[in-house]
């Protein structure tokens, strides 16, 4: 895109001062390339605006010249979705300024944040009044309100609580033009046509900059239980959950799939880590029971179920934390997969979901298929298998250069993708598409949705300068 550069900025440098306009590349570099370092851009100037009129500002001058704005959070996005191109000519607008929790209402369960909310920081303020925010993640102590409302967030919670779209109540957003949508309001019925709201939900800052959301609170947790459980196939760990959710109801919030091959990832390279079953597992699962502060401990009922679960077969060995230290040290082992991979040598990552019932079978099957097609690879699935999502990486080949993901990988991603889209599924199950997946986006879709994604994109944003390059093929 070609604008009036220096006009722009000198109209930007008076509007938000110091504090909010920098062109300093010192300054720009930190949020110049992508959490993981796989993409990296340039840009005209970073803008910290302090308030939704000068987001609204901002935009309006952007689209009277013509300029690309890249919407910045935390900078945790795992697919290039806040990273600028190479061009130099796009300007990074943070909403890391925008960091007020407006309100919270505990009797209400509703909390009013901004952008820049840090997660962590929304669960501390929700705990202080007995309330909690139940979405939780790696990224929680960097990633912001407004990218997790942007790429629909996911997490350990979904099971029970759904992904963020599930969590927004009400959205305040600027559209491209400069206009200001306030939908803050959490309507429980509200028929007034399309819903703006879920339209910001996921589109990644291609259709407007969310600057504050209401997001539903629930009670604070009372009692955990946490539980190791070793089973023999991963069929068998979704038939664990369905049992415990027979015999326990709504109190399983969690429920991850780690393989044998990922918990020796960790065991391998994370100090400190220990094996918490006696003898390993083909499979594992760990799992989290609560119970709110006015109700029995969880503890006893996920206690019989897991009992039952080993008599009748469905498990194979289990041990449920003795303390919260130990409960801490199992989730350390989930939590610590990714790190233990990269340690261990590169990857082709995927983040893909299948019909629930059918993922277990799947991550059996598209392994072998997977192997078979790249000998030496080593497939390491794990994840969020009750909500069918899993994190279904492919390891390169024992002594392969860090060079394998960029020469090998994208065949290997491609075979990945087919094999889902074949199994009627998704490339993004909770990490949106960003610029990684957009091609892929464009050759595996379905022409329908291809045709509502683009003219969608075209009548909010005529002249294409939100987010350019990203989600939209």
């Amino acid at each position: 895109m070609v604008y009036d550069r220096d006009a722009l900025l000198d109209k930007l440098r008076a509007l938000l001062g110091p504090k909010g306009f920098s062109s300093d590349p010192d300054a720009l570099a930190p949020w110049l390339s992508d959490w993981r370092g796989r993409y990296h851009g340039r840009a005209a100037a970073l803008l910290s605006p302090a308030g939704t009129n000068e987001v609204a500002a901002i935009v309006a001058l952007a689209a009277e010249a013509g300029a690309p704005l890249v919407p910045q959070g935390g900078n945790t996005s795992m697919v290039g979705g806040a990273t600028p191109d190479a061009s130099g000519e796009a300007l990074l607008l943070s909403t890391r300024r925008l960091n007020r929790i407006r309100s919270l209402d505990a009797a209400a369960g509703i909390a009013v944040c901004e952008a820049g909310v840090i997660l962590a920081a929304l669960h501390e303020r929700a705990l202080a009044v007995g309330r909690r925010f139940p979405l939780t993640l790696g990224a929680r102590g960097s990633a912001t309100i407004g990218g997790l409302v942007s790429t629909n967030a996911g997490g350990t919670q979904v099971l029970r609580f759904g992904p963020m779209r599930a969590l927004v109540l009400g959205l305040e957003a600027v559209f491209p033009d400069g206009s200001v949508f306030d939908g803050l309001t959490a309507l429980p019925k509200d028929n007034r046509g399309y819903d703006l709201r879920q339209l910001l939900i996921g589109a990644e800052g291609t259709l407007g900059i969310v600057t504050a959301a209401s997001l539903r609170l629930v009670p604070a947790i009372g009692e955990r239980a946490v539980a190791w459980v070793g089973v023999e196939t991963a069929p068998r760990a979704m038939a664990l959950l369905r049992h415990l959710e027979a015999t326990m109801g709504e109190a399983i919030e969690s429920f991850e799939l780690v393989p044998k091959t990922a918990l020796d990832l960790v065991l391998a390279h994370i100090p400190g880590a220990r094996p918490p079953l006696a003898a390993p597992a083909p499979w594992n699962v760990l799992i989290e029971a609560v119970a709110p502060l006015s109700a029995p401990g969880p503890e006893p009922l996920l206690y019989e179920g897991l009992r039952s679960a080993l008599e009748t077969g469905i498990a194979s060995d289990a041990v449920i934390a003795a303390s919260e230290a130990q409960a801490g040290e199992f989730w350390r082992l989930r939590d610590s997969i990714s790190e233990a991979e990269k340690k261990d040598g590169p990857a082709a990552k995927h983040d893909i979901s299948v019909a629930v019932e059918a993922m277990a079978g799947f991550m059996t099957e598209a392994a072998a298929a997977v192997e078979a097609r790249f000998p030496g690879t080593r497939v390491n699935a794990f994840g969020h298998l009750g909500d069918g999502n899993v994190h279904f990486n492919v390891r390169a080949p024992e002594g392969a250069a860090p060079a394998w993901v960029e020469e090998e990988g994208g065949g290997v991603s491609r075979y990945v993708h087919d094999l889902v889209t074949a199994a009627g599924g998704s490339i993004s199950a909770e990490h949106g598409i960003g610029q990684m997946k957009r091609d892929e986006l464009a050759r595996l879709a379905d022409p329908a949705r291809l045709h509502a994604l683009r003219a969608i994109k075209r009548a909010l944003d005529p002249r294409g300068i939100m987010n350019p390059g990203k989600l939209v093929p």
